[in-house]
């Protein structure tokens, strides 16, 4: 088992100066001959710090034990001193992945099938992380994903001018038209007033959610903007547990969960995630790497839609070496990958500096 850290620009630059995307990539090779690949994923930093704990703490456990996701509580234990959130669940996911591929390959199945296929098909909506377009190119960016056949588009907003994101909002709800769906994300840029004097401005566009209004692990925050907006809340890709999702749908501001499957430790606890939100009647919008996050949706109980983030998948920031089988048209991403998930990742890919 062997992990390796990559860097992948960006095609433009996200708000912020993010201007690229770093995984790591983890095999591990059963003595059945069968290889698993498994994936992290941070857009700015900690990349190396994942490959250093896959590599010298998680390698000696892994090689001579059984090559099975079971082992997902027993990883989580040995990380413990190094924290049970952050990285370590980071780290956690490449390997978790990398065992759930090779499952899916010993029982010659794609992963779909192995987690259980619920529906062949799921919505996808257009995204960007574009605060910083001027309204031409916002509007350009969402026309774009209206002529690929999305139903559904998010922009960013949070500027420092309310009536920015306003004018916005109205331009990009002009491009849309009255019937496809809009969602708005502000990214933990507002305190309560401001997002709901925000809110009150924005709502007459129809938005189907907002997402992270508030500081993501500021539950009492949420509380209170519940009680000032009726706009439906967007909450977790900055929410890492099982216990952190229950807490934020008990309270009734979490709407649509939105976990990451690499932040919160891997597919295992991602479907964990699932079915409890499920059961309190909340569904799933996956956060980003919809080559990976979109399969698991076509599994889930509830399933909302799948995030197309803009020139930011795996195949468009060239990092796979063959087509996943996961392909996104008309507004609907389907998966046909073969046994496991599809996911060959490149050899020439550009390492850490």
């Amino acid at each position: 088992m062997a992990a390796r850290a990559f860097r992948l620009p960006l095609r433009r630059a996200w708000d912020g100066g993010v201007d690229r995307n770093d995984i790591v990539v983890v095999r591990i090779s059963t003595d059945t001959g069968l290889v698993g690949t498994g994936v992290s994923w941070t857009p700015l930093i900690g990349a190396g710090a994942v490959e250093s704990l896959i590599n010298a703490d998680l390698a000696p456990v892994v090689v001579g034990g059984a090559a099975h996701p079971s082992r997902w509580e027993e990883l989580l234990w040995h990380l413990r001193e190094a924290g049970t959130s952050g990285l370590t669940l980071m780290a956690l996911a490449g390997v978790d992945i990398a065992l759930w591929d090779v499952q899916a390959k010993a029982a010659g199945v794609s992963l779909v099938e192995l987690v259980g296929r619920r529906r062949e098909k799921v919505a996808a909506y257009g995204s960007g992380v574009n605060l910083d377009y001027d309204t031409d190119d916002l509007t350009a960016q969402v026309r774009s994903w209206v002529e690929d056949g999305h139903r559904a588009a998010k922009i960013k907003v949070g500027s420092p001018d309310v009536g920015r994101d306003a004018d916005r909002v109205a331009a990009v709800r002009e491009v849309l038209g009255a019937d496809r769906v809009l969602m708005v994300d502000a990214n933990q840029r507002w305190d309560v007033p401001t997002a709901a004097r925000a809110l009150d401005r924005l709502a007459e566009h129809d938005l189907h959610f907002v997402e992270e209004p508030l500081p993501a692990a500021d539950l009492a925050a949420h509380e209170r903007l519940r009680g000032r907006t009726a706009v439906p809340f967007a909450l977790g890709e900055n929410l890492r547990t099982v216990e952190d999702f229950e807490r934020f749908v008990d309270a009734g501001v979490c709407d649509v969960a939105q976990p990451n499957v690499v932040r919160v430790g891997g597919i295992t606890p991602f479907l964990r995630i699932a079915e409890t939100v499920a059961r309190r009647g909340v569904p799933v919008a996956p956060h980003l790497l919809p080559e990976l996050s979109g399969q698991l949706a076509l599994c889930l109980p509830r399933v909302a839609m799948v995030e197309d983030i803009d020139h930011a998948s795996f195949e468009a920031l060239g990092a796979l070496a063959a087509p996943s089988g996961v392909r996104i048209g008309e507004g609907w991403l389907r998966a046909e990958t073969g046994p496991g998930h599809g996911l060959s990742f490149a050899e020439d890919l550009a390492p850490l500096p």
